[in-house]
Parts: C-alpha cells; sequence; structure tokens
C-alpha cells in the first residue's frame, strides 16, 4: 500500500488502544485504507474524494493531511482546475513549508495557468531543496521559456535530461518529434540533433518539448 497508508494504519491502531473495541477499530481500520487507496489510486475522480475525506479527518497528522492537499491538488491540474490546485498547494505547504516536490507541482500549476512569473520563487526554492531533480529543472526550463529567456531556459533542460535520465530525455524525443523538430531515435539517449532541436523550441515561449498526448507518454514510461 506504500509509506502514507502505511503511516495512516499505525494511526489508527494508536486511536484503537486506547479502548475501542476492537472490531469496530478493525472495520473503522479497513474503511480509512480505502480511503487512502482512493487518495493515491491515479484516478482523477477518486483521488478527489479519497483525499478530500483525509483532509476533512480531523485525526490525522500534518505530514499526511498535507500529502493529501497535494495529491487532491495534482488531480485538480490534470483536469485543468489550476485554481483549484493552487488553493490545496497553498494549503499543502502550510503544513510542510519545505516539501520540494509539491513547490515544484505548485510552480508547474502556475505555469500551466498562465501565470508563469507566479511560479519563479516557488520553483527556485524547490532546486534548492531537491538540486538533484530533473522534474525541478524541467519546470523552471517551462518557466524561463515562458518568460522569454531561451538560454537560462536550455540550460534547464539540459540539467532535466542529465538528472532526469533516460525517460526524461526520451519524452524530449517524442514530443520534440510531434512538433517536427527531431527525426532521430527515440531511445533515451542524448544527441546533437535532440539538443539543436530543443534550442530552437526553447526559442518560442509557446514551444513545449514534452509531448502532449498520454500514448506517446505512456511509450516514454
Amino acid at each position: 500500500m506504500g509509506r502514507n497508508v502505511r503511516l495512516y494504519w499505525a494511526s489508527v491502531w494508536s486511536a484503537c488502544a486506547a479502548g475501542v473495541i476492537a472490531a469496530s477499530c478493525l472495520a473503522a481500520s479497513v474503511a480509512r485504507a480505502d480511503v487512502m487507496n482512493d487518495c493515491y489510486s491515479g484516478e482523477y475522480h477518486r483521488q478527489i474524494s479519497g483525499c478530500s475525506a483525509i483532509i476533512d479527518d480531523n485525526t490525522v497528522g500534518a505530514i499526511e493531511k498535507s500529502n493529501a492537499y497535494s495529491t487532491r491538488a495534482l488531480a485538480h491540474s490534470m483536469r485543468s482546475l489550476y485554481g483549484d490546485a493552487i488553493k490545496d498547494y497553498d494549503a499543502a505547504l502550510i503544513l510542510t513549508p519545505n516539501a520540494p516536490i509539491a513547490l515544484n507541482n505548485r510552480a508547474w500549476a502556475y505555469f500551466r495557468w498562465g501565470k508563469a512569473a507566479m511560479g519563479t520563487n516557488d520553483i527556485e526554492q524547490s532546486i534548492r531543496l531537491s538540486p538533484l531533480s530533473g522534474a525541478s529543472f524541467d519546470t523552471r526550463a517551462h518557466i524561463r521559456q515562458a518568460l522569454g529567456n531561451p538560454e537560462g531556459a536550455m540550460a534547464d533542460y539540459d540539467q532535466a535530461m542529465r538528472y532526469g535520465g533516460q525517460r526524461m530525455i526520451k519524452m524530449y524525443q517524442c514530443g520534440l518529434t510531434q512538433h517536427g523538430l527531431y527525426k532521430g531515435p527515440q531511445d533515451g539517449v542524448p544527441n546533437a540533433d535532440l539538443r539543436s532541436a530543443l534550442r530552437t523550441c526553447a526559442m518560442s515561449t509557446t514551444c513545449d518539448p514534452l509531448p502532449a498526448d498520454e500514448e506517446c507518454r505512456n511509450a516514454t514510461s
């Protein structure tokens, strides 16, 4: 079930030790585990309902609640509800202010919302906290590109490939192929043609080197 589910079960059994009837406690723990599974299911509607139940549970600790806010925010982002996503990331970061993934994801939500400049502080902090994150360098590259800084964007795309590895490289190869900018192999290996295509893309404030469709994304996983 993963670390979050185990933590949640631990909190449930701790409450049960205070004298709650064992059978009722077991039923409650099973129900709460189901809620956790919904929250982290990857299915957006289930995530929103499951994470909302965790957020509304006053027995949940700050870290678990922050994770639930962040996961619900991601589900909102995937449905293009960026305003709702930002509100949830705000709540998550109040509970855990130095969470690099939440900071990166809030910056990405701002970028996707058409408000790239508002994500600048978040992504800078995310990179300071997690300097080997390919995803964070990719986010900063997109923000810099949107703000008309192609050289800065290209430097960050290089770092995204360095730390994001084969999967990130294949994502760029796939996405740039869709744009007609890259005709080389989609093998996850950096090459001169890929860097040339990335540089061309970075010169535009609207070109996105990431693939636009799920089929392409799935092929790189």
